[in-house]
């Protein structure tokens, strides 16, 4: 079984290293991604859900530790993750069913923490 909350730190520690390599890409990057996920039309939440949703079909394990633990801190609960599980599950098939029970396990183990 992943480690969600530890994937996120290990993604966190990783992009760090990055930004020390790189450091205007991903300055532009952070600013990009606080941008695009602040409210605004659409709420915070509901962006976060969108994004982790992409997590879920693009398979990406860092992806769902990180919008795992957004989309708490914005306030999702688990029904609405479970909801937005379904959609990706529409938009992604049968792939996406599998890394939709990885979505619900790692809000889980944020919401825990």
């Amino acid at each position: 079984m992943k480690d969600y909350p530890e994937i996120a730190a290990q993604y966190h520690a990783d992009y760090t290293g990055l930004a020390h390599a790189i450091p205007g890409i991903t300055s532009s990057f952070g600013r990009l991604a606080m941008d695009a996920t602040s409210d605004g039309s659409l709420p915070t939440k509901m962006k976060e859900l969108i994004a982790f949703s992409i997590a879920i079909t693009l398979r990406c394990d860092g992806c769902l530790a990180h919008h795992a633990q957004a989309v708490l801190e914005a306030g999702a609960t688990r029904k609405e993750v479970a909801e937005m599980i379904g959609v990706a599950i529409l938009m992604g098939g049968g792939p996406s069913t599998v890394y939709g029970a990885e979505a619900l396990r790692a809000y889980d183990a944020f919401a825990k923490t």
